[in-house]
């Protein structure tokens, strides 16, 4: 069931994001656009990077839940993949794939996490959308994550099923509501890639985040909507 916009703060507005710019260093960020492109160049010759899976909370139920998109891993678990171990940073350890994208690793241990588990690049080399989805429906559930990118050629975007308003991402780095909203984005031509890194905040960032007293995984929003 599709939360209503009764169930969250008054003062949140959806569709909505908290660009996280301010707080990483944007050009050392850049500086990796053709580093990490080259490296994925490198896999897309091998095809072996297992497809991008939008989970079951798609918008449209017709929608693909695989769309093409793929994934590198640059952390695996001890156990099979779910939404709700993302943030649970003992079962995390360096996959083979952290070495090949040193540069990146360097630059991730640069955000504001105290421990880290998941870390995931996603990309394709087709212009084809990832369907709007949610991650999960549990409002208890707030997941502490940056996703990032080198170049602002991904049409990334926070989708309010409610109106139908898209809101694009500008910034090249971002935290959002992954429930009580969707995201996806539109097709793009040439190769295009993301990366999000899930794990704790430090508590002098988490300081900075004002918290909702209903729907915790409404936090990403209430900071974007609050004064800054």
């Amino acid at each position: 069931m599709l939360n209503e916009p009764d169930q969250v703060e008054a003062q949140i507005t959806y569709p909505s994001y908290k660009s996280f710019d301010q707080f990483i260093d944007v050009e050392r960020l850049k500086s990796l656009d053709g580093y990490i492109a080259e490296r994925i160049r490198r896999r897309l010759e091998a095809r072996g990077d297992q497809q991008f899976y939008t989970g079951p909370f798609l918008l449209k139920g017709e929608s693909p839940d695989r769309p093409g998109t793929r994934m590198i891993y640059l952390s695996r678990s001890q156990r099979p993949d779910s939404y709700y171990d993302l943030d649970r940073t003992e079962l995390w350890e360096p996959a083979p794939a952290a070495e090949e994208f040193s540069e990146l690793m360097d630059f991730i241990g640069t955000l504001p996490f105290s421990s880290i588990g998941r870390m995931l690049i996603m990309y394709d080399d087709t212009p084809r959308p990832v369907s709007a989805h949610r991650d999960h429906d549990v409002v208890e559930v707030c997941h502490e994550f940056v996703w990032f990118r080198t170049n602002l050629s991904k049409p990334f975007y926070m989708l309010d099923h409610r109106t139908q308003e898209k809101l694009y991402v500008s910034s090249y780095s971002a935290w959002f509501d992954t429930v009580n909203q969707f995201h996806g984005s539109d097709a793009a031509e040439g190769l295009s890639f993301s990366i999000r890194v899930d794990g704790h905040f430090t508590p002098e960032f988490r300081s900075l985040i004002p918290r909702p007293r209903i729907n915790p995984a409404s936090a990403p929003a209430l900071w974007a909507c609050s004064a800054p």
